[in-house]
């Protein structure tokens, strides 16, 4: 049975405020500019306002949370993508961003 309500409230950790801060400033940086792009630039760019506020409790959009997790989970598997074929330091160094950003989308946004 399907859920009625999903809930869009998350508490995040010191440590994934700022891995998502800089992730969402990263995808930032990659759209801004682009007219194709706006309804993602100002959902990210709320995600950002959101994650900088004191609040404990994060309440985001529907929106919100769907493009977060989607640009995330492609984001996943593009560095998947790039360990497999990489040699050795270009496994390790993507290992660990890998495991943050995975830990953090199994935590918070699988369904």
């Amino acid at each position: 049975m399907k859920k009625l309500f999903n809930n869009y409230n998350f508490d995040f950790d010191k440590s994934e405020r700022k891995l998502l801060k800089t992730y969402c400033a990263q995808v930032l940086k990659q759209i801004s500019g682009n007219p194709k792009f706006f309804s993602e630039e100002k959902a990210f760019n709320s995600i950002i306002e959101k994650l900088n506020s004191a609040e404990d409790t994060i309440k985001f959009t529907k929106e919100e949370k769907t493009k977060l997790s989607f640009q995330l989970r492609q984001n996943i598997d593009h560095i998947a993508k790039e360990m497999k074929k990489g040699w050795f330091i270009k496994k390790w160094i993507y290992k660990s961003l890998f495991n943050q950003y995975n830990s953090l989308f199994e935590k918070y946004f699988k369904n």
